[in-house]
This record gives structure tokens, sequence and C-alpha cells, in this order.
């Protein structure tokens, strides 16, 4: 093996790291934070204080992490377990003390065909594991969206209804 590339990724040891697509790596660090790096440069990170402004910054502690590539799953040394969104990292998913103690690993469903056969119509499901010894499944449900078709009709609804409120408000306008 060659090394290839070298950098300071964290102000200390690291606790996990994960390889995703695009040749992304996800690193969490004792130092609290967790990032996600294309080759050396900081794509985007988070820290505890960042994400949770009301606890303080040393109750929590990244522990585990993986990138299926469209989520990003996060483990603590408290147990507590969320999934997030790859690439702005915003939160979908949190369980405060899912486990009685430290996330020690983590997998996502695999987005195979038969990963979306167990899925069953969820959004992505993860599986963590603690030193309590314990396996946990954590289903993130599929987030609703209005139909395209739904979301048209609205517009040309509001559109007609603009007219009409212009034509009563002022006659001849038209």
């Amino acid at each position: 093996m060659k090394k290839t590339l070298e950098f300071q990724a964290h102000a200390g040891e690291i606790e996990d790291i994960a390889l995703g697509p695009d040749n992304k790596v996800v690193t969490a660090g004792r130092d609290f934070q967790c990032c996600v790096w294309q080759r050396d440069q900081l794509v985007t990170g988070l820290r505890w204080n960042e994400n949770l402004p009301n606890i303080p910054d040393k109750t929590y502690r990244y522990q585990a992490c993986r990138d299926s590539g469209t989520f990003l799953g996060l483990g603590t040394v408290t147990g507590s377990v969320a999934i997030h969104i790859a690439f702005s990292l915003q939160r979908l998913y949190y369980v405060r003390e899912a486990h009685g103690i430290v996330v020690t690993d983590m997998a996502f469903i695999p987005e195979s065909q038969h990963g979306r056969e167990l899925l069953a119509g969820d959004e992505a499901a993860l599986l963590s594991v603690a030193v309590d010894s314990r396996c946990e499944l954590h289903v993130l449900p599929r987030r609703r969206s209005l139909p395209v078709w739904l979301l048209l009709l609205l517009c040309a609804g509001l559109i007609v209804a603009t007219i009409l409120v212009l034509q009563l408000a002022y006659p001849g306008l038209l």
C-alpha cells in the first residue's frame, strides 16, 4: 500500500471513518465533530453545540458514522442515534440514548433490490450496535411530498383567483 494523501482531519483521535460514493470520506473524531471530506477538503461538518445548542459540548461525542450516499448515520458515546441527509447534514431522525451506552457500529440496509424489498416503502433503515449488547433497527419513513400535478393545479387555481379578485376590485381593468 502506498499513502496518497495525508492531512489533519481532527484535533485528536478519529473514532470512526466511512468511505462513501464520489470519493467522499466521513470522519467522527474525539474533538466532538463529524466531518465530510472530498480528498483533503472539508465539504461540511457537524458539532454538537451547533446541532443541539441546549446541550453542553462535552456531554456528547460522535462515536460511529456511516455514508449510504443519500444519508449519514451517526452514533454517540451516550447511545444516541441520528440520521442526516448526506449533502446538507439536515437531521431527519434522532433518538436520544437509543442504547444504554456507546454505539460501536452502524450499517445501512443496502440500496439493492433485496434491500428495497426489506424497506417495504420506507426511505432508509439503519442498524446500530452498542456495548449494551443490543442491535436496534432505526427506520426512516418516506417523507411526504405533493404530486407535481397537484402543485400545478394549485398554481392555476391561484392565478384564476387573483384575476377574479382584481376584476372585482377594479372593474373594467381587464
